[in-house]
């Protein structure tokens, strides 16, 4: 369900009293961590923490991605992850059976862009840490996704993401708003960095942003936008150029596809939807109503077009998808104002403090 729809924006104030609550108890949690009664472990290698402070949409999985192509050749890295919506419980290592049911979507992703990367998931990471450790005791870096408020484990460098569109500086308190995590626990983090920007946007308008983050002076602010890749089919990867494409039909279950659509009104003659709630795991019935609504296109020239994210979710159709043209549309982190250099910069000095280098 999309609560940022407008028919359910009503819904979402009404239910201002209960997100008082939700923030009472975050509010408390974080002055018991701040007071050290509830007590955050560190561990002596680098751990890199991808987060956000609202819920989801914010861009965490491509940015776990970027930092992955820049370090796996490199460093024996991991990935770890809780694995949302998985249909098992506890500390669980990506092997080559590994479904996204077992792992949960983004890990999955992350298991067959990247084969040689350990990939985790583990509602405790205080717990699926050392046991990842066990498992993998070559690792140099773990990168802990969507990691920034499970306070237990301490991480040496914090990345905070937020969306371009709804920053938390502007945002409340669920479920009335995004946020599960106060405004002001940015400060933990060392790196900022605002997510799906406009590719054109301006200096002018990058330091307002600033001014609005209020930047500690230790924190880097960074801006990134997406990068969209050459559609692939999602069993033969056979690319095509999707500009040549008159319209397409959109399957899609992540927590923002705005930007995606935003893409498509500017790269096709036309195209139709049919989204589900983040993290939806795909039925047999819901293939039926993809296939039964792709044939009412009246156009020839047409595909059906879906995330990464979805892909690993729906890879599962494999034999009936082998005859439909379902294309997957992969996506990258790009950084603006010539900064990536600077970014990665800042990433190997890290990582270098604990005596591993990166080549240049």
């Amino acid at each position: 369900m999309n609560f940022n729809a407008p028919l359910l924006r009503p819904i979402r104030i009404l239910l201002f009293p209960f997100s008082l609550v939700y923030g009472a108890i975050v509010w408390l949690r974080n002055r018991l961590y701040d007071k050290n009664i509830l007590k955050s472990t560190s561990f002596n290698l680098p751990m890199i923490c991808v987060g956000n402070l609202s819920a989801g949409g914010t861009g965490k999985s491509p940015m776990v991605e970027f930092l992955l192509r820049k370090l796996h050749t490199h460093l024996k890295v991991a990935v770890l992850s809780r694995g949302y919506k998985r249909k098992t419980r506890g500390y669980s290592l990506a092997t080559e059976k590994a479904t996204a049911l077992e792992i949960g979507d983004e890990p999955m992703q992350f298991h067959l862009k990247f084969p040689d990367v350990t990939v985790a998931v583990g509602e405790e990471r205080i717990v699926a840490i050392p046991q990842l450790l066990h498992d993998r005791p070559a690792t140099q870096v773990i990168i802990l996704d969507d990691a920034f408020q499970h306070r237990t484990v301490k991480a040496g460098l914090n990345i905070l993401l937020s969306d371009h569109s709804n920053l938390y500086t502007r945002d409340w308190f669920l479920p009335t708003g995004d946020l599960r995590d106060e405004k002001k626990s940015y400060r933990r983090a060392d790196v900022l960095v605002v997510t799906k920007c406009p590719a054109g946007l301006g200096m002018e308008e990058s330091t307002q942003l600033k001014q609005e983050l209020r930047p500690l002076p230790h924190q880097r602010v960074f801006f990134t936008t997406i990068r969209y890749g050459k559609p692939y089919h999602i069993v033969t990867r056979e690319e095509i150029a999707i500009d040549g494409i008159a319209e397409v039909l959109l399957v899609s279950g992540i927590a923002n596809p705005a930007p995606l659509k935003k893409h498509l009104q500017e790269t096709v003659d036309s195209y139709y939807e049919i989204l589900y709630s983040d993290h939806h795991i795909f039925s047999i019935d819901d293939l039926k109503e993809m296939v039964k609504r792709f044939q009412h296109i009246q156009a020839t020239n047409k595909i059906i077009l879906t995330t990464e994210k979805d892909a690993v979710r729906l890879i599962k159709f494999e034999q009936q998808l082998k005859e439909l043209p379902v294309y997957v549309l992969p996506i990258e982190v790009q950084f603006l104002f010539n900064e990536e250099q600077a970014f990665i910069d800042l990433i190997a000095t890290f990582i270098a403090a604990f005596k591993f280098t990166l080549p240049a």
